[in-house]
């Protein structure tokens, strides 16, 4: 079940990758920031591309409102990979055991052309600086992303 808003957001330890630096993020450590976490089926798919790289151009508008990362449950390499081809200003987080969007309810039936399988759902949180879920925007289409976050951080 998803987080609602008012909701302790999930706490969570994972690998996170920011350009060519590795290492953990644990979201209760970020207590007294505003988080975002961006929650994208795949690294270098044309949606999640096209949602990535609104985000990046729309970076100066929205970075400094918030530590804003990326979850997928792509490995690592593919993290590294992603961010380096389209040049991605904020980090993403690797949760590759899907304990992550397990927990923020975002591991979900889909189905693409009559076939029907598990994957996560496009779905942002944004936490306020108490751990709390201050909005969550779900099924968001990747070019409508940027708006409807910069209005969430206004």
């Amino acid at each position: 079940m998803k987080p609602a808003v008012g909701d302790l957001a999930p706490d969570f330890e994972a690998a996170v990758v920011d350009g060519a630096v590795e290492g953990t993020v644990r979201l209760s450590a970020l207590r007294g920031e505003k988080v975002v976490l961006v929650f994208y089926p795949k690294d270098s798919t044309p949606g999640c591309t096209l949602q990535a790289c609104a985000l990046r151009d729309g970076w100066a508008e929205v970075g400094g409102a918030a530590r804003i990362f990326g979850v997928s449950a792509d490995g690592v390499e593919s993290h590294r990979k992603f961010i380096r081809k389209r040049e991605l200003p904020y980090p993403l987080i690797s949760d590759e055991g899907r304990k992550i969007v397990e927990a923020y309810g975002v591991w979900v039936e889909k189905s693409f052309m009559g076939k029907k399988f598990m994957g996560i759902e496009r779905t942002t949180f944004v936490i306020d600086g108490e751990g709390r879920v201050s909005a969550v925007l779900e099924k968001v289409p990747p070019l409508k992303h940027l708006d409807l976050l910069k209005e969430a951080l206004a």
